[in-house]
């Protein structure tokens, strides 16, 4: 982790445990979100999608939704990946990339979720991912531009994005 500088150094495994080179997404605005299926704040797949679409649609190729899977908050993701896919697909209709199970606090956490809890760190300081759907927005230069709580829904953080794509626009 320590010569990792940007999001795209990362390489987190897919829902088939391939490796998953987040520099595909290189030059895109990316909002990274660690997701659940039986949580109170599931239903926020929906926003995310609306928000993938909507943005998606105005501004082609120029954003990227990465949903991380985790089962650390109360259990609340116990579906093995293709259970999490199928949930995602026929309960909200989701099109963007829902990557393996992954954990994001602990001494098994995936190095990219300890990167952006180090380059963002929370409330007060602190690093710990807090539940379900906390949400990274990061530049296309792979930095983290800011961290958003569970209850930041996504509907109230678009603004932030397009502001990003605008700002940064290539091309």
């Amino acid at each position: 982790m320590a010569s990792a500088t940007t999001f795209f150094d990362f390489t987190p495994k897919d829902k088939r445990g391939q490796d998953y080179p987040l520099s595909q997404h290189k030059g895109k605005v990316i909002l990274a979100v660690n997701t659940a299926s039986k949580c109170g704040f599931t239903p926020q797949f929906a926003g995310l999608e609306e928000l993938n679409k909507k943005i998606s649609e105005k501004y082609p190729d120029q954003f990227v939704i990465i949903g991380f899977p985790c089962n650390q908050f109360g259990g609340q993701d116990p579906g093995s990946n293709d259970q999490i896919q199928e949930f995602c697909q026929v309960n909200y209709g989701v099109t963007f990339p829902v990557l393996g199970k992954t954990d994001v606090n602990g001494s098994k956490a995936e190095p990219v979720f300890e990167w952006l809890k180090s380059e963002k760190p929370g409330l007060l300081g602190l690093k710990r991912i807090k539940w379900n759907f906390e949400k990274f927005l990061i530049g296309r230069d792979g930095q983290v531009i800011q961290r958003y709580s569970s209850v930041a829904k996504p509907e109230g953080i678009e603004k932030d994005i397009i502001h990003e794509i605008e700002k940064s626009k290539s091309g």
